[in-house]
């Protein structure tokens, strides 16, 4: 994939992000910090691309019309229902967007029905209430376990081309925030779950953003069918991201519960930020258990995962 492929792929996940017409001013800037930071990881200026978007500059005819090769076409709408699903069911708003994207991509709908199906099937496995008695009370050790295991997890999701099982990354560590919770005494729905990753620092869909964004930048992602990349051992761009970012929720939402929920919010970044660099310091470490991890995955078996972790 050329550059100017890739600059048009991010022009559509950052137009996709805004689709729902609903951005606060703090979602705003958290994908505004994004698009800084995506800028910083090779020649694209990303922060401009967020700019034109943002100013209505570029429309969907100008981004679709450098995308030359029907794989790039595909990966490029398989991104936008992500960045759209990835922080709940798709509103009216952002159905009407990935029609008009499917229309100007060229794609039929059966071409996109699969993907769409499986996105909303992750999407909509995080809002299904867990049946009663589905979690168990952990000792503190077996918390710890859990967030190691749901870290490596998720560094291997991300070590993985698929568009989708970057998307599988959110509901993995929701779930690891509910049964934390659960497991101090505490019932959680959706909503809460999600303003406790905001207040952390973590939103949902600009999360997505960054994780596709990095593999996008770094080749590690586009595989449409679902090979790798230039082979497991390219985990060129994100540096454990995912594996950090999972580590450090999880040791927050266990100093968070088992504390009665008494944190601020600002302790509750600073806490998180303080994990993140803990986290980021292990990722090396853990590199070979990620690898080994992503070896077994295939798409099949992380729907089960998100659906039944």
């Amino acid at each position: 994939m050329n550059e100017q492929e890739q600059k048009s792929i991010l022009t559509i996940s950052l137009m996709a992000s805004f689709a729902d017409g609903e951005k606060n001013e703090n979602e705003r800037a958290e994908i505004k910090r994004i698009a800084d930071a995506l800028a910083g990881e090779g020649s694209i200026n990303v922060a401009a691309l967020y700019q034109d978007v943002l100013l209505n500059r570029v429309t969907l005819a100008d981004a679709v019309h450098d995308i030359a090769t029907p794989q790039g076409r595909q990966l490029a709408y398989e991104m936008a229902v992500c960045v759209c699903d990835a922080d709940d069911v798709l509103s009216p708003a952002e159905t009407a967007f990935l029609d008009q994207l499917r229309t100007a991509l060229g794609l039929s709908t059966q071409q996109v029905q699969a993907h769409t199906e499986q996105a909303e099937a992750i999407s909509a496995s995080v809002v299904m209430p867990v049946a009663a008695g589905a979690v168990s009370s952990m000792s503190d050790a077996e918390i710890d376990q859990a967030i190691m295991n749901a870290a490596i997890l998720n560094g291997a999701l991300e070590l993985l081309p698929e568009s989708l099982a970057t998307m599988a990354i959110i509901p993995l560590q929701m779930k690891l925030v509910y049964r934390i919770g659960k497991s101090h005494g505490f019932e959680l729905d959706r909503g809460h779950i999600k303003d406790f990753l905001a207040t952390a620092g973590v939103g949902l869909g600009s999360q997505y953003l960054e994780q596709a964004g990095r593999k996008l930048l770094g080749g590690l992602i586009g595989a449409i069918g679902g090979r790798m990349l230039g082979g497991i051992g390219k985990q060129a761009v994100s540096s454990g991201m995912s594996f950090a970012s999972t580590y450090a929720l999880g040791y927050v939402a266990k100093r968070y519960y088992a504390g009665n929920r008494s944190l601020t919010t600002a302790m509750l970044r600073e806490s998180f930020n303080e994990m993140l660099g803990e986290a980021k310091g292990l990722s090396g470490r853990y590199l070979p258990e990620m690898q080994a991890k992503a070896r077994t995955l295939n798409l099949g078996n992380i729907l089960a995962s998100v659906r039944g972790a």
